[in-house]
């Protein structure tokens, strides 16, 4: 029986719950997740968590780890382990970086900011939104020293985005990840019915569009600016404006891969946005091996969506990802305790990480292979 049934009123409920979090130590993710559910309002914790129409991808983005199995070798002297590696040319602590995700804000006040000084104690990459509601600015000056990238929606209007491009580079982003999944906004059921709008304490600091609201607008979030016109051709004229490496994120078959090659991009990430554009495409982790087997070692392959566990990045690592990226369970640690929730989700898949090598007789990254995992026959 769950508290709530257990209680009478509200109040006592929420003094329950928060009593239990107070006491309770926080041993895996889905801790951090059960606080930031219980703790976020309704509309943004649906929001975060909500994926395209039924949610069948976002579910199975966690559900298709557990049909692969590990083949651990043993007697190897693991007396040492080193997770270090790195994402174009950037060494990083352990292959987990932070991906993209927006609105930071509505989990905690300094919200990006936070999160960028968390990346860069545990030095790891972190991927900024173009949906940021902290300034670059802002960002680079509570993590000067940390590795950054910068997620770019291609804009309709063009010179808004050669100024967002050419302000991150000159505060020093080292790489650059187009987003090519979202030519037009998945269907949302939550945030249809929830009207999601952001809190008039929460605002966009890199990108100044205006929301027109009727009552027939779907969303009230600023995707109607995203250009639903882009195309390979654009990437010419982006790669005329930056000398940052190009990253394109969303890819998820074999033909995009390699049109990526022939386009001269530097990395993929194998992403479906975390199950929120388009319903019933497969879990990045069963779509990244054809992705990888397209690129031939050409480019750095990197993915995102599902990742829980520890083993969940060793799997990843085994079937050709450089490094994995996380989405929700940032936000959860950040709703937890800022800089310092995000540090402990970090170092907490870093410690299972660590764990999983030294049980699977993987002294470094570069013993990880494929011959490491197998495929449930179930």
């Amino acid at each position: 029986m769950s508290i709530r049934r257990q209680c009478d009123g509200y109040k006592q409920v929420d003094v329950m719950v928060e009593r239990s979090f107070k006491t309770m130590a926080f041993v895996s993710l889905a801790d951090f997740e059960a606080y930031a559910k219980e703790n976020l309002p309704k509309f943004t914790w649906e929001f975060i968590e909500g994926g395209a129409d039924e949610c069948i991808t976002r579910d199975e983005n966690i559900s298709a780890y557990k049909k692969i199995h590990l083949r651990p070798r043993f007697l190897r002297d693991m007396s040492v382990v080193d997770t270090r590696t790195t994402i174009q040319g950037s060494e990083i602590s352990f292959p987990v970086c932070i991906g993209p995700t927006g609105f930071h804000c509505l989990c905690w006040p300094d919200g990006e900011q936070s999160t960028a000084k968390a990346a860069q104690a545990m030095n790891i990459c972190y991927v900024t939104s173009t949906f940021s509601t902290c300034s670059f600015e802002d960002i680079v000056a509570g993590a000067p020293n940390g590795l950054r990238w910068f997620q770019l929606y291609i804009q309709r209007d063009k010179q808004i985005t050669k100024q967002m491009i050419q302000k991150v580079e000159s505060l020093g982003y080292k790489a650059l990840v187009i987003t090519v999944d979202t030519p037009t906004l998945g269907n949302r059921l939550h945030d249809h019915r929830n009207r999601f709008s952001l809190p008039v304490s929460v605002s966009l600091k890199n990108l100044h569009v205006a929301i027109e609201a009727t009552e027939n607008t779907e969303s009230l979030l600023p995707v109607s600016n995203i250009d639903p016109s882009t195309c390979w051709k654009d990437l010419a004229w982006i790669r005329s404006i930056t000398q940052m490496p190009i990253i394109l994120k969303g890819i998820l078959t074999r033909e995009d891969a390699e049109l990526a090659i022939i386009h001269n991009v530097q990395g993929i990430l194998v992403s479906n946005h975390g199950g929120r554009q388009l319903d019933t495409v497969p879990a990045t982790i069963n779509a990244l091996t054809e992705v990888v087997n397209a690129v031939q070692g050409r480019m750095e392959v990197y993915l995102d969506g599902g990742i829980r566990t520890g083993t969940d990045v060793l799997k990843a690592l085994a079937l050709g990802a450089r490094c994995i990226f996380l989405g929700r369970p940032v936000l959860w640690g950040l709703t937890y305790k800022g800089e310092e929730g995000v540090l402990q989700v970090l170092n907490l898949l870093k410690k299972e990480f660590s764990r999983s090598m030294s049980l699977t007789g993987c002294r470094s990254i570069s013993e990880i292979k494929q011959d490491l995992v197998q495929f449930s026959r179930l």
